[in-house]
């Protein structure tokens, strides 16, 4: 054999084992994740030809699968596609989202707890069906928490998040503004793609679910955090004295920050309960000066800052406390400013933390895993995330929080017969834009079933009148009364 014939052998010897080792690459290390991938046509197109299953909200069905006269047999729909759009996500030919994307091999039958459905289904010729996600929403908190946001003035942004105290279950989850998914779901592929892109481009981004996605300065909310930094050091409770006063000189700077109305929150010594009853700004930067970044990083920290906890639908932003803030800094983040940010669901579960003795669980969003038959396939246990802080200390803030319903900042909260806690929160953001109003709550205070939190980003709301009591106190009444009340 001549040489040129030896190299062009050699060179088809490498080609093939090239080939060989792509195709077993495909076949066995990465065929797991080609198959997952939301934009792989070729299984997206499979599971339209096949009965996906449903996404329920009690037993009500908030995304399912009807029969189709195309070529595709089923047609995803959405019963109630804008107030739970940001949680079921879509299923379409472009992509998919939500719980449509996180629960995918459930819904599309692919799951490997289903294999003796399909084993039944390949035996007698049936044709398969994908498995029910039934979600832990409850639809009357829900509700409310949609006409909340919708009841607020001009075309309004925001987030409301309901947790169970006690075991971590997602209660209410609404964002707005939101979308259409039956639109996404069309199967008008030109459509679709045209529709997403113009979702994409809107500068109000719809397609984001604000409840987990988006971060914004607490506010007044985080003077909880504060609190439970001082309780919790041994040096401070509730009926202690700490500075009131009209102003507070930030370290190392010339700037002295005043309260929200500019009084002096009632005297130069005030208890820590009026501090939190009145929200005095002065007495909780000198909380977070005095204590310092490490002890206000471990405590935002145990309450879930710098980290994620929802494992169950995608797009969670991560909680901000930076560890790394200077003295202004860090003085400035004991009333939610600076570099701090949180989302909704990390300010609901501090006041679900706060309402379960201190711990902190889990949150989740999928109760139960159904086979088309409705048998039970997994039951979601409640999971404790943290101890943020001793049973002790959250008696303690949430006698402060009662008392801030009762006779301070958070009284649009109250409901008859009830001791409701709750905190208001005013945010300043550029100069150029209205603050953020937030509102954190739970109820009933002695036995809490409930923990909200309430996000306003925008609304056509004069300057002057934005408050968080004024717009999340009232959204975060009608949740807590639509889960504790007959």
């Amino acid at each position: 054999m001549n040489k040129p014939i030896r190299t062009i052998a050699v060179f088809c010897l490498l080609l093939f084992l090239a080939l060989l080792g792509n195709a077993t690459y495909l076949m066995y290390v990465d065929a797991g994740d080609l198959n997952a991938d939301a934009k792989n046509r070729r299984v997206i197109t499979a599971a339209f030809s096949r009965e996906r299953g449903a996404i329920l909200v009690g037993k009500e069905p908030v995304a399912r699968s009807v029969p189709s006269d195309d070529e595709y047999d089923f047609q995803r729909r959405y019963p109630k596609p804008f107030m739970y759009a940001p949680i079921t996500g879509f299923f379409s030919y472009y992509s998919q989202s939500g719980i449509e994307r996180s629960q995918n091999d459930v819904l599309s039958g692919d799951d490997s707890r289903l294999f003796v459905t399909r084993l039944v289904d390949m035996l007698s010729n049936a044709e398969p069906k994908g498995g029910n996600v039934e979600l832990t929403l409850d639809p009357e908190a829900q509700q409310a928490a949609w006409d909340g946001l919708q009841a607020l003035p001009g075309d309004a942004r925001g987030a409301v998040v309901a947790l169970e105290p006690t075991t971590g279950r997602v209660l209410a989850m609404v964002s707005n503004p939101t979308y259409d998914p039956n639109v996404l779901a069309s199967h008008d592929f030109s459509a679709v793609t045209k529709a997403y892109e113009q979702l994409e481009a809107d500068l109000a981004d719809p397609l984001i679910n604000r409840g987990i996605g988006t971060t914004l300065p607490p506010g007044s909310t985080f003077k909880l955090v504060t609190a439970a930094a001082a309780i919790e050091s041994g040096n401070y409770d509730a009926s202690s004295m700490v500075p009131g006063g009209s102003s507070f000189q930030l370290p190392q700077s010339t700037s002295r920050i005043g309260n929200h109305d500019g009084g002096n929150c009632g005297g130069n010594r005030i208890t820590l309960t009026q501090a939190m009853q009145v929200s005095c700004n002065v007495t909780f930067l000198t909380l977070a000066n005095e204590l310092g970044i490490e002890k206000m990083t471990a405590q935002a920290e145990a309450f879930g800052f710098n980290s994620t906890a929802l494992e169950d639908l995608g797009g969670q932003a991560r909680s901000l406390y930076p560890p790394t803030m200077d003295p202004p800094q860090t003085a400035m983040s004991g009333i939610g400013q600076a570099s701090v940010t949180a989302t909704p669901l990390q300010m609901a579960m501090v006041a679900a933390g706060i309402a379960n003795g201190g711990t902190v669980m889990r949150p989740y969003l999928v109760d139960e895993v159904r086979a088309p038959n409705l048998d039970v396939l997994d039951q979601s246990q409640p999971e404790e995330l943290s101890q943020a802080v001793s049973r002790a200390t959250a008696d303690e803030l949430t006698d402060m929080l009662v008392a801030t319903v009762e006779s301070g900042t958070a009284t649009p909260a109250q409901i008859p017969g009830y001791q409701v806690a709750g905190k208001t929160g005013t945010a300043q953001s550029t100069p150029d834009r209205p603050p953020y109003a937030w509102f954190v709550s739970f109820a009933p205070a002695d036995d809490p079933r409930v923990a909200v939190a309430v996000m306003v980003e925008a609304s056509e709301t004069a300057r002057d009148e934005i408050a968080g009591g004024t717009l999340g106190g009232p959204i975060a009444k009608a949740v807590m009364e639509a889960v504790i009340t007959p």
